[in-house]
């Protein structure tokens, strides 16, 4: 992962995952995860937002036509999108790339808890 954007920050986050899963293994609802995982980016010195609501604009309208909810924004640069389901599916990545678009960040991680082993997809925007 040496010379990726921001990798320091991602292998941390990456680590932290891992180390989640281990402990709980799949089957749980991706709030559990969530939380577990915010404690474990605290204890390697992550600084991190949870559910932070972002606004959708639409071209030039002057209101937002919705909101969005990325599960972390790490350190302000890396987007992290949780999931726990079976397999990660084209339309998890398509809305992992859609938050990085809306809260105008480069990097972001969609990481999955629901399979036997704990998945990830590095993205760049």
């Amino acid at each position: 992962m040496e010379g990726l954007k921001y990798a320091d920050i991602t292998q941390k986050i990456i680590g932290a995952s891992f180390e989640v899963h281990k402990f709980l293994g799949n089957g749980f609802q991706e709030v559990i995860y969530q939380r577990a995982l915010g404690y474990e980016m605290s204890q390697v010195g992550l600084q991190f937002v949870r559910e932070i609501e972002q606004n959708i604009f639409y071209k030039d309208l002057d209101k937002p036509i919705g909101t969005r909810r990325a599960d972390f924004v790490v350190e302000g640069k890396v987007l992290v999108e949780l999931k726990a389901v079976i397999n990660l599916e084209d339309v998890h990545l398509a809305q992992a790339l859609n938050y990085l678009k809306v809260y105008k960040l480069e990097v972001g991680l969609l990481i999955n808890f629901g399979s036997k082993s704990m998945t990830f997809k590095r993205l760049v925007r």
